[in-house]
């Protein structure tokens, strides 16, 4: 008995660092960002039609279960391991598209210039390819958007944010299995 209870107590102190495979890409169960520790909040497969296009995952300093906790956080990462390789593009168009989706015409105005720098960010990535990473990190008050690990572009403002983390976790998601993945459920 002292057995079972000590092997168990070893094995639940062991889970946490373990990493989540969804779709066969590992993701750890935390992450740094601007000093701080994140943990993952949760993370899911993203599909068009037939096909596998990412795996989306979201950190954030603690865990939330809605959009508003989420926000209300501080620091986040959506990190994007792509499945397939995209032309730069098309992953412009379908950034747009949820946030057309997502965000009224007086948030759309209030973002247009954030848009406007992250069509030019995404659009002179090119190609990229399965297994690329796409980052998207919030940071004091500004998104940086990298490609494997490496910053490509910052761009200031909490709305623009905002209007980011509802094409996921909005009211009309990019799809409603990969919001509630997020959000851990």
């Amino acid at each position: 008995m002292i057995r079972v209870a000590l092997w168990l107590s070893c094995v639940l102190v062991a889970l946490p660092s373990l990493a989540v495979d969804v779709a066969g890409v590992k993701i750890k169960e935390t992450t740094n960002l601007g000093g701080q520790t994140l943990v993952l909040n949760g993370a899911g497969l993203r599909t068009k039609v037939i096909f596998n296009v990412y795996v989306a995952s979201l950190y954030v300093p603690k865990k939330a279960a809605n959009l508003s906790a989420v926000l209300a956080t501080g620091p986040r990462r959506v990190q994007l391991n792509l499945l397939r390789t995209l032309e730069g593009d098309k992953l412009v168009e379908a950034f747009n598209d949820g946030l057309k989706d997502n965000n009224s015409a007086a948030e759309m105005t209030a973002t247009q210039a954030g848009r406007a720098q992250m069509t030019t960010i995404m659009k002179a990535f090119g190609e990229v390819k399965e297994g690329d990473v796409v980052g998207i990190d919030y940071v004091d008050g500004a998104t940086t958007i990298s490609l494997n690990g490496v910053a490509k572009g910052t761009i200031a403002g909490e709305a623009f944010n905002q209007a980011l983390m509802r094409i996921w976790l909005g009211a009309q998601p990019v799809q409603a299995d990969l919001k509630k993945a997020l959000l851990g459920g």
